[in-house]
């Protein structure tokens, strides 16, 4: 990858983290689908036990590089369903 290519990469991708922080919500069934679609915990996490060897995995969620924003749009969505429409979130969680 030339550094041209590497500094578009970059731009692009901050483009889409602005883009994500940006996104308003205002729709029950928008904030719910986000709910459901972004998990809650990092879902890559795991022990896997084979014998007595036990190999711990760690979350890797925080090595993609849109974590924060995700994270940041699901909350949002939470807090819309719960301020906004008065719905119970504790199944989001």
């Amino acid at each position: 990858m030339t550094s041209t290519q590497f500094r578009r990469s970059i731009a692009l991708l901050q483009l889409i983290r602005q883009w994500l922080d940006n996104i308003e919500i205002h729709h029950p069934q928008l904030a719910q689908w986000l709910c459901q679609l972004i998990p809650a915990q990092c879902p890559f996490e795991r022990n896997i036990k084979w014998g007595n060897i036990i190999i711990h995995i760690p979350p890797l969620c925080k090595l993609n590089p849109l974590y924060e924003q995700l994270v940041g749009l699901r909350f949002r969505a939470l807090c819309y369903l719960a301020d906004e429409c008065g719905r119970d979130v504790t199944r989001y969680c």
